[in-house]
């Protein structure tokens, strides 16, 4: 069978592991992409978006993996991962060149950004990505692609982002042993914003961030280009244990009642309302207010966005923020959730969900998706396309054929 160009994103969350497949319809720097299969499994090998338990991790990438095989009939061999944690720091660096021919070449680029990433970085850390935001010739600046344009001088500023040795290693190795080879580690509230954010916005100035169970991760773009990231080590589940301890009831059942009763604004619920929570060690439920719930969880999103809204001030790029503030993420979808971030920014908020999306989209259209179709997005357009073989057969055929084989050898 002919092969076709796959490419696919593993996101390995705090709470959950995500395994999506895609066939690329439409290259270029904004390829369109079909969703041709997905798995998931719970995560529980991480915490605050770093491996804690390896063999934990392997079994559930195994598991997420081996359900999106299936369902996209292919083999899934190599995959585009994130990275998240408070261990990673990002930095704006400059660089400066002189043109050797008058005219730039892509060597003059490479140069450049060689000489704008000439910083001293810790040898426990390591260089997860260098992006290019401008190019400046000859003091001329704004420049986006400066390939053929002539000068003597050609300065870059770019974006870096640095993240824990051990950290990117125990990722990588995770997806090794479930016999995956990584075929490049992606920030992921840069992976978020490939998925949810419009060329507009990124135009404008926008706050994306991603909260997801362990992290929420901060990504700040202007005139089209990233100027900030960062992640904050607080998420979804710090709102489920507070939960937990207010209420006296078990993790996962907190976390039950909050995907099915919680909201982010306890202005939002009605005075009479009521949600029934189980006990501890065999207890008896207990009728408590709803109002009450929501208070619990209002005081830990308010915190959240505090520090998001502290650390966007200290980087100083609050005012330049015309297009507001976009949140994806699973915790995202807690009832009041733009509402409460609208109080702390004082801007415009918006969920933000996948786009540019084909084939099985309704099914990733959720924000707790976004980090795994931004991975997809992110490895399309990149120039190395990873082709998976098309499965001839279904692999339950494949299996029963080879029993039978086997069988006949035997006899």
């Amino acid at each position: 069978m002919s092969k076709k160009d796959i490419v696919v994103g593993l996101d390995i969350g705090t709470t959950k592991i995500c395994c999506i497949v895609g066939e690329v319809i439409d290259g270029g720097h904004r390829p369109l992409v079909d969703i041709i299969g997905i798995g998931t499994a719970p995560s529980t090998g991480l915490r605050k978006g770093c491996v804690v338990n390896i063999d934990s991790t392997v079994e559930s990438i195994s598991k997420a993996v081996e359900e999106a095989e299936l369902m996209a009939g292919v083999e899934i061999g190599s995959v585009y991962t994130g990275i998240a944690g408070g261990h990673i720091k990002s930095f704006n660096s400059t660089g400066i060149v002189a043109i050797k021919d008058r005219e730039i070449t892509h060597q003059d680029i490479q140069r450049v950004i060689d000489a704008a990433k000439a910083v001293a970085i810790p040898l426990d850390r390591e260089v997860i990505h260098i992006i290019p935001q401008e190019y400046m010739i000859d003091g001329q600046d704004g420049i986006r692609d400066p390939i053929g344009m002539s000068g003597v001088r050609l300065e870059s500023r770019v974006h870096i982002v640095t993240g824990a040795v051990s950290s990117a290693q125990n990722i990588i190795k995770c997806a090794n042993k479930a016999g995956l080879n990584v075929a490049e580690i992606c920030l992921e509230p840069i992976a978020s914003a490939e998925a949810v954010l419009t060329e507009d916005e990124k135009e404008l100035g926008v706050i994306l961030i991603d909260i997801g169970g362990g992290t929420s991760d901060i990504a700040i773009f202007k005139d089209g280009a990233i100027v900030h990231t960062s992640v904050l080590a607080l998420g979804g589940q710090h709102i489920t244990n507070d939960i937990a301890v207010g209420l006296r009831t078990p993790p996962n059942e907190a976390e039950r009642i909050k995907i099915a009763h919680g909201c982010a604004l306890s202005s939002l619920v009605r005075e009479e309302e009521t949600i029934e929570v189980p006990g501890v060690g065999g207890r008896k439920p207990r009728v408590v207010s709803r109002k009450l719930f929501a208070e619990i969880i209002e005081l830990r999103v308010e915190e959240i966005f505090s520090l998001i809204y502290q650390e966007i001030q200290k980087a100083g790029f609050y005012e330049m923020l015309s297009g507001g503030v976009v949140i994806t993420g699973g915790s995202c979808l807690l009832e009041g959730m733009p509402e409460a971030a609208e109080l702390i920014f004082e801007m415009p908020v918006k969920r933000g969900v996948p786009i540019r999306l084909g084939g099985l989209r309704d099914i990733v259209n959720s924000p707790k998706f976004a980090t795994a179709v931004g991975l997809l997005h992110y490895g399309a357009r990149n120039s190395a396309k990873t082709k998976f073989p098309i499965r001839e057969k279904n692999i339950y055929d494949k299996v029963r054929n080879s029993m039978r084989s086997w069988m006949k050898d035997l006899f």
